[in-house]
């Protein structure tokens, strides 16, 4: 009983957590403003031991996700940030393609000397509507007819992320260079997706604001471009194409409602909730 005691005491009570958020396609230099807004971080933090042992990440995300700019970004913060602070358990919280520069770390660890021990120090990530399996509408825009004009201020213009992100192409790194996708290895730790399911833009209906009213229009119309099941840049599909799913918006988010690709990311219908008594 001594024994088992004395490493418990020596163990999980002296884990230290932490929590980084890790934005999706864009180049950011203040996504904790711009990106998941403070109302959003803040109240997801209150379920950590420690509130103030957190970091945003600020990447180039229009990049392909194994470059410096990228995946080497990432890997430099949040190594930054595990010796800063002493992390011992980390919880990745990524959103879209965000999720794809996690799982490229996780996939290649022998690719940067800084992966293994930020991958030894992952307790999960937890992907909110990741583009695991890529989107038609990449396709789209690489393409070059409607969408190019359309979805740029969702995607941006024919940069290296967005061509990465064409469905044809997330297969070949899916089942080549990263892992937890059907018939591949199992990712190092558990990768647990958030899945959009619908849009809602009714005007009348406050719930369409949340994440801002001309995105989720934005998104009703490009949904008709997608599977019945989206979120209005995602398939289903996608989104649950790695690792496995935590849940499907609507069987937890409060009142039922769908989360949008916008609303994915913000303080949506109990979604920092759910997050913060997860951590």
């Amino acid at each position: 009983m001594l024994l088992i005691a004395a490493l418990t005491f020596t163990g999980l009570s002296h884990a230290n957590t932490g929590v980084a958020f890790v934005h999706g396609t864009g180049s950011q230099s203040d996504a904790y403003n711009d990106y998941w807004t403070g109302s959003f971080v803040q109240s997801v933090i209150q379920g950590l031991p420690n509130s103030s042992n957190y970091t945003v990440i600020n990447c180039d995300f229009t990049q392909y996700m194994w470059t410096s700019g990228a995946a080497g970004c990432l890997a430099g913060q949040l190594t930054t940030f595990i010796n800063q602070k002493g992390i011992t358990s980390l919880t990745l919280i990524t959103h879209s393609n965000g999720g794809n520069v996690a799982r490229w770390i996780m996939s290649n660890p022998t690719w940067d000397s800084r992966y293994p021990n930020i991958i030894n120090r992952i307790d999960e990530v937890i992907a909110l509507a990741p583009s695991s399996g890529g989107t038609p509408l990449a396709d789209a825009v690489i393409d070059g007819n409607v969408f190019e004009s359309a979805l740029g201020w969702l995607l941006g213009y024919k940069n290296d992320a967005v061509r990465m992100q064409q469905e044809a192409w997330m297969a070949s790194y899916n089942a080549n260079w990263l892992y937890g996708t059907g018939g591949r290895p199992g990712l190092p730790k558990p990768f647990r997706s958030v899945v959009g399911t619908d849009v809602e833009s009714a005007i009348w209906d406050s719930d369409s604001y949340c994440g801002g009213y001309a995105q989720n229009v934005g998104l009703e119309f490009t949904q008709n471009w997608l599977d019945s099941c989206s979120d209005g840049f995602l398939n289903c599909s996608s989104q649950n194409a790695a690792g496995s799913v935590w849940f499907y918006d609507t069987s937890k988010t409060y009142g039922d409602e769908p989360l949008s690709h916008a609303q994915s990311r913000r303080k949506c219908f109990g979604l920092d909730a759910f997050l913060r008594n997860r951590i």
